[in-house]
């Protein structure tokens, strides 16, 4: 689906074109350092002496430094205290803040993502920073994961768009974000540079107006039901963001 601008402005008394009216609008909050509580998991503030040992024993299972390449701010975290040094400096940030997704079935730390570039005046934050271990790739946690923190930034804090950027090359991150029901909006050319090398970043955002198809989706996809005794999934989140797309 490609995205579109409003296609029909209002006009004012000069017949100029001009955007809705977003009545009663105020800024919104900064997002709250407290947990959000899942089936599978528990979104937590980040807490390097908490987090840390897991978050080592989960990354240190990848079978090289792969992970890493399009991380902009982390070089490939080889041995624990490299790894440590970089949650210390992502636990005491603000913006991004920093969360550790953890396993409640084990209570241990799988991956971390944050909310970052928070706009509270107009109501627009991004998610970033997302690592995720081997242990939590393509898992159903991973998914309520975003989940969890999506139905955070519109439903408790009302927030109106949500971002996902990368790298233009980075086509699993790419992937994630279409499946997950962003749209894609566009690529900005050398937008940064980074490790040496420049980037083009594509945009991709959710807007308020469409969350509650695609958080229906989500519960959809995510109720235990739709897996099969093996754990396979009846009907894909993708399938089910374009079935609640079109009956919107």
């Amino acid at each position: 689906m490609s995205p579109t601008c409003d296609a029909s402005p209002i006009l004012n008394e000069f017949d100029q074109p001009i955007g809705p009216p977003v009545p009663g609008w105020t800024p919104r909050e900064q997002p709250p350092r407290t947990p959000i509580e899942g089936r599978l998991c528990r979104i937590e503030p980040l807490d390097v002496d908490r987090h840390g040992p897991a978050l080592w024993r989960s990354f240190s299972m990848a079978p090289d430094t792969r992970d890493w390449t399009y991380m902009a701010n982390a070089e490939p975290l080889t041995d624990e205290a490299r790894l440590r040094a970089y949650l210390e400096r992502n636990a005491a940030s603000t913006d991004a803040l920093h969360h550790a997704i953890v396993d409640r079935a084990s209570n241990e730390a799988l991956g971390t993502f944050a909310l970052m570039r928070i706009d509270c005046a107009n109501g627009v934050i991004e998610v970033g920073h997302v690592a995720y271990s081997p242990r939590l790739k393509q898992t159903t946690l991973a998914t309520e994961a975003m989940y969890l923190l999506m139905r955070r930034v519109f439903d408790e804090l009302g927030y109106r768009r949500f971002e996902w950027k990368c790298d233009s090359l980075n086509a699993p991150s790419r992937a994630a974000a279409l499946r997950y029901g962003f749209q894609y909006e566009g690529c900005f050319r050398q937008a940064i540079v980074y490790k040496g090398r420049s980037r083009d970043t594509a945009w991709f955002s959710i807007i308020d107006r469409e969350w509650p198809a695609i958080k229906a989706a989500f519960e959809h996809w995510l109720a235990p039901e739709n897996f099969d005794a093996d754990g396979r999934q009846r009907l894909s989140l993708r399938a089910l963001i374009e079935s609640q797309r079109g009956g919107a």
